[in-house]
């Protein structure tokens, strides 16, 4: 299975970077997370929000593989405890098909990417920089794949 991480922004600061790296790189290649940085709209003082926000997400279920399960990071989500997402990436791990996360940029998902997920998730009620949603989605994954695997690192 491969975890596609679609995110709005690049040009991230290095501690975000590596962050996300370690624990993508601590997966195995049965359980492969992969990023895609979609580029942010242009945003000034006379930028029309509504329509980059449009336009990111048109982008972003551009970048979706065929066949991906699509679920959008989103505040009002479902929130799940680590055993929780254990169990979902057991059912994902066994359906056969690839997962497609989709993280905003700072208004968000567009609509459209709201509508294409089959799955809201919530990290939390907190509002969170969305760069820092990479490295804690890449460390629950991890967490969540060595707690389904017995690895001691979940403890």
């Amino acid at each position: 299975m491969i975890i596609h991480l679609i995110a709005i922004g690049d040009k991230m600061p290095d501690w975000i970077s590596q962050g996300y790296a370690e624990y993508a790189k601590r997966l195995p290649h049965a359980c492969q997370l992969r990023l895609s940085e979609i580029p942010p709209g242009k945003r000034g003082k006379q930028a029309d929000l509504k329509r980059i926000v449009e336009e990111e997400g048109r982008r972003m279920l551009n970048a979706v593989p065929k066949n991906c399960l699509i679920i959008a990071l989103e505040v009002n989500g479902k929130a799940w405890s680590t055993a929780q997402l254990s169990e979902n990436m057991h059912h994902w791990l066994h359906d056969g098909r690839d997962i497609a996360l989709l993280v905003g940029g700072p208004e968000g998902l567009s609509m459209e990417a709201r509508q294409a997920a089959q799955i809201t998730w919530s990290l939390s009620p907190l509002t969170l920089p969305h760069p820092l949603v990479r490295v804690i989605v890449s460390e629950q994954i991890y967490r969540a794949w060595s707690l389904l695997n017995n690895h001691p690192y979940h403890r």
